[in-house]
């Protein structure tokens, strides 16, 4: 991770529900592995439908302020015995009285990383959390950990590799980036995938296949000197790449993925396969994002 990254927090959203308490227990670990302090934010935003029944003035503030207050308590023991193990860390939580995209998209800007629960608690919350995670993945200030629901937790998916997503975009190389680093915190094996497509593309296949070997090397060059601990597997071929990363990442602890791709290689447009991604991984996904 960058240097200029190294003392900002973790910033995690949780709700109380079963998702988000996984959303904040992932967070505390990856706090603790940076030696970086935890920001954990419970957001209160009024219903999206208030119907004739239902006035803004009879939303329930007080309700979901104790909601709040309880939920944002618990999520800090469980965090705190998250992270023991590894390193104890510093954590303060915010009960904050707004919607929660903008809240955590605002507050984005001055953290490592935004984590976040695929889904939330309850029929309206549940909705709203899922438009959550879609939506920072897409408009967060910076790298962005959407946790699923239900993270298999197999001692053959714990062991697995970071699966990272490669282009030769700038997002493509925050990914390599980032997967480096999580790696080598975390004792895994790099796969590094890039697919490649004939389409509108007139020269023979194994001249795509050599471009694509050529672009992969060159994406990765310098990180074996950096990362000497880390093992790399690398895995060029012509296939959808939504596709093949997730049938790489059956076993994978973590995928990495940009959060858009500039065309660079015919392919990998990552702000489709970032999407395709997110609706299909079953362990943790990472969307590289640089601070704007």
């Amino acid at each position: 991770m960058s240097a200029n990254t190294i003392n900002l927090p973790v910033l995690v959203g949780t709700d109380g529900s079963a998702c988000g308490t996984d959303a904040v227990r992932w967070a505390a670990v990856d706090a603790a592995r940076h030696g970086a302090p935890l920001h954990i934010v419970y957001a209160i935003g009024a219903p999206v439908d208030f119907g004739p029944g239902l006035a803004f003035n009879q939303f329930d503030y007080d309700g979901y302020r104790k909601a709040g207050a309880a939920a944002v308590a618990a999520a800090k023991d469980i965090a705190t015995a998250a992270a023991e193990p590894i390193h104890p860390i510093d954590i303060t939580t915010f009960v904050v009285e707004a919607p929660p995209i903008p809240v955590l998209r605002d507050r984005s800007k001055d953290a490592r990383l935004l984590v976040v629960g695929s889904r939330g608690l309850g029929a309206f919350r549940r909705g709203l959390l899922g438009s959550v995670s879609t939506s920072l993945a897409r408009h967060a200030h910076c790298p962005v950990a959407v946790i699923p629901e239900s993270e298999d937790t197999a001692p053959d998916r714990a062991q697995g590799a970071v699966v990272v997503g490669v282009d030769g975009s700038p997002a493509g190389a925050r990914a390599v980036e980032i997967a480096f680093d999580e790696a080598s915190r975390r004792g895994a094996t790099v796969l590094a995938v890039l697919t490649w497509s004939e389409f509108n593309r007139y020269i023979p296949r194994s001249d795509m296949q050599k471009e694509a070997e050529e672009l992969l090397a060159e994406s990765l060059a310098g990180y074996a000197e950096k990362y000497p601990e880390v093992r790399v597997s690398r895995l060029v071929v012509e296939e959808r790449p939504a596709k093949c990363l997730l049938g790489a990442a059956k076993l994978a602890q973590l995928i990495v993925v940009g959060s858009h791709g500039s065309g660079g290689f015919a392919g990998m447009t990552l702000g489709s396969v970032s999407q395709a991604v997110l609706h299909g991984a079953d362990c943790p996904v990472i969307i590289a994002r640089s601070a704007s």
